[in-house]
């Protein structure tokens, strides 16, 4: 029995000096905070991070926000709430709060707080936090963190989370001078199948000391990384150049039609565009007003009423003004372009000159990542409903009797009239269906461009150059033309710059419409012919 209670004792004794031994750097870390000294501060969070103290995460956490204040050599927590607590008791704060003072921080303090959130929330029960505490981990590279790192890999679960936390690990060995070669070797490895920049950066600046081996085996790492993101790097230019072509693609379709039925040179053609996207903005305020709920659908209730809206104006504009100036070329440029600026204005009064912002739903939000490529949604979006409206439109063009009557007029305008088919009623129907599909082109754009009276002249002289190079009145020539156009300006821009970039394929167009004066897809007819 003496000796049980003995055992007793001695047990009890040892969980009491565990605990001091536990509590001592903690109660011994409070009051650095509250130093002038950023050196004091920054050792004071790695000892509350290591103390496994419950409120170390609140502290840190309130340091990084701002909310960690201290006065008279005590260290009180705010929370967003308001409410004051004390940081060495966890107690409500009862205190004056006039002495207090937000503690202060600089860059190394921040790096000091972003390597303790990371390793506070390696072991978090949700796989977002555990996420990105082992990206703030290999941010920091804190050799601190290593034990909780090795004790969160053994356990992780989800493959994700789980290459981030060795992807942390190989960047705190490589920053280690004592690093076995082994190790070294192991988190080489890591680093070359994570493959990104962050990771390039890492093999390219190894410490000074690592043997011979390990350094022929980072320069073999680094050399296949950088291959791998010029070949991703390559894929992502080509993808900007199919989303800009899509971009074009639908600012261009619409003038394709009226441009290749009439003749027009519409020079308000970008205002009808402009009129779509705050159709859009328009549409999203009275949702946020009155049915929040339905914010998610706005875009889709937007696009009916972006095409009615546009076409409502285009068929005006004809028959008000462009019915009188067939034939007249030069006219209808600057009829249309005084019209394009009386929109504008219009706009401004309504609106004010100021951009309006136009949200994006939830659906089209984040991104999807392809090793190096990030492609986002919205622009996937985009893309996905550029091809969709060009099929639409060839469908109404060649399978409904306005797709009949728009070609004939388009290629024999006077037989078409002589066959008794109203030009003058096509000629609005097919500029209402143009200014709609330009209307249609403006909710898309509304995503990724500002909506300001502006906005269509952004667009302007890039869907005439599409229409012209891939042919007049050609929705296939428009299609390739836009493609063709998006890509070759993405690919230039990394060598020649982005206004360099358009001088040279605007001079490139000038020589291909010298050689081939009607594009790329000519249209056939005997009014053509003639």
């Amino acid at each position: 029995m003496f000796c049980l209670r003995n055992i007793l004792r001695a047990f009890v004794l040892l969980i009491g000096m565990t605990s001091a031994v536990l509590a001592e750097p903690y109660e011994e870390a409070l009051p650095k905070l509250a130093s002038d000294r950023y050196a004091d501060t920054d050792a004071a969070i790695g000892a509350i991070a290591r103390s496994g103290r419950p409120l170390a995460l609140g502290i840190v956490e309130a340091l990084r926000d701002g909310r960690l204040l201290s006065g008279e050599g005590q260290v009180i927590i705010r929370r967003p709430s308001g409410e004051l607590i004390d940081a060495a008791t966890g107690q409500a704060w009862t205190g004056s709060s006039g002495d207090l003072k937000p503690v202060r921080i600089n860059n190394r303090v921040r790096r000091a707080i972003e390597a303790a959130l990371g390793s506070l929330t390696l072991l978090s029960p949700d796989a977002r936090t555990r996420l990105q505490a082992a990206q703030a981990v290999f941010r920091s590279r804190d050799a601190a963190a290593l034990p909780t790192l090795d004790t969160a890999i053994a356990q992780e679960s989800d493959l994700h989370v789980r290459d981030a936390l060795e992807s942390a690990r190989a960047a705190i060995i490589l920053t280690m001078p004592d690093a076995l070669p082994d190790q070294s070797l192991a988190a080489i490895a890591t680093l070359h199948g994570r493959g990104d920049q962050e990771a390039l950066v890492l093999l390219s600046g190894l410490p000074s000391g690592m043997s011979s081996e390990v350094a022929a085996a980072a320069r073999k790492a680094a050399d296949g990384i950088r291959t791998r993101l010029a070949v991703f790097g390559a894929l992502q230019n080509v993808w900007y150049g199919i989303s800009l072509g899509s971009v074009l693609l639908l600012a261009a379709i619409g003038l394709a039609i009226t441009f290749g039925t009439m003749g027009v040179i519409n020079m308000a053609h970008g205002e009808m565009v402009m009129l779509g996207a705050y159709t859009t903005f328009v549409v999203q305020e009275l949702i946020r007003t009155h049915a929040p709920g339905l914010f998610g659908v706005s875009l889709l209730v937007a696009l009916p009423l972006a095409f009615v809206v546009a076409g409502a104006v285009g068929v005006l504009i004809e028959r008000t003004v462009i019915r009188f100036l067939y034939g007249r070329p030069l006219e209808t440029l600057l009829a249309t372009w005084g019209i394009s600026l009386i929109l504008q204005q219009g706009v401004r009064t309504i609106f004010g000159p100021t951009n309006r912002e136009v949200g994006t739903p939830a659906w089209m939000s984040g991104a999807l990542e392809i090793g190096a490529m990030s492609l986002t949604y919205n622009r996937i979006a985009i893309v996905v409903f550029a091809f969709s409206v060009f099929a639409t439109l060839l469908l109404v063009l060649r399978y409904t009797s306005l797709g009949l009557y728009v070609r004939a007029v388009t290629q024999n305008r006077r037989m078409a009239g002589s066959m008794g088919i109203r030009t003058s009623r096509i000629d609005a129907l097919a500029f209402g269906l143009g200014s709609g599909m330009a209307g249609i082109a403006g909710v898309a754009l509304s995503q990724i461009d500002n909506v300001s009276p502006n906005l269509g002249q952004s667009y302007i002289i890039d869907s005439f150059m599409v229409v012209v190079f891939g042919g007049v009145g050609n929705l296939w020539g428009t299609l390739v033309g836009a493609m063709t156009l998006g890509t070759a300006n993405k690919l230039l821009e990394p060598y020649a710059g982005a206004v360099l970039g358009k001088i040279i394929l605007l001079i490139a167009i000038i020589l291909f419409i010298q050689r081939r004066p009607r594009g790329l897809f000519a249209l056939r007819g005997r009014a053509v012919e003639a």
